[in-house]
């Protein structure tokens, strides 16, 4: 398979915040923002690997702003790792200050997808080849993260988290 770029797939989706998607302070749901985040991951896993992908996880989610009603919201999603059947996705979501039109960092969020076939079946995906500073420290990052999971999760023993044992030993 031929290695593709992370800005072969990005993602970019801008929408509005409504007075349906809100909590009672008048605030983006944390909901709402995660289907949007899901959505952008979703065609950025499909795009990656030209085939149907699934949410396989939802690793590490953070909401450092609030998102007010009315704010013009832009997430954008870009692979930032690939496995042999999965996708790390790294989401970035940013606001827009109304009168300046500055964009603020607001929440980031990494998933990942699987590809499929047509009976549900996990498929190879292309290597991905990060060109940029941030792709690559988060390209180097994606493993370390995705060796801490299977320790977590009892699928690794932490003697064999090569990654994650360089971290502490110089």
């Amino acid at each position: 398979m031929q290695n593709k770029y992370p800005s072969d797939s990005v993602t970019v989706l801008t929408d509005l915040v409504l007075p349906g998607e809100t909590n009672p302070l008048n605030n983006l749901f944390g909901g709402e923002l995660l289907a949007r985040m899901d959505r952008a991951a979703s065609i950025t896993a499909r795009r990656h690997s030209r085939r149907i992908c699934v949410t396989a996880s939802v690793n590490h989610v953070a909401f450092n702003k609030a998102i007010p009603l009315g704010s013009v919201v832009t997430v954008e999603a870009k692979v930032s790792r690939t496995f042999s059947t999965s996708m790390e996705i790294f989401i970035d979501v940013w606001t827009e200050d109304r009168e300046s039109g500055i964009k603020n960092k607001a929440n980031e969020a990494i998933y990942t997808f699987v590809a499929v076939d047509e009976m549900g079946s996990p498929v190879p995906v292309p290597p991905i080849e990060p060109q940029t500073e941030l792709e690559i420290q988060r390209f180097e990052a994606a493993l370390r993260r995705k060796q801490l999971s299977l320790v977590l999760a009892g699928k690794m023993k932490p003697a064999e988290a090569t990654e994650l044992r360089a971290l502490f030993t110089t």
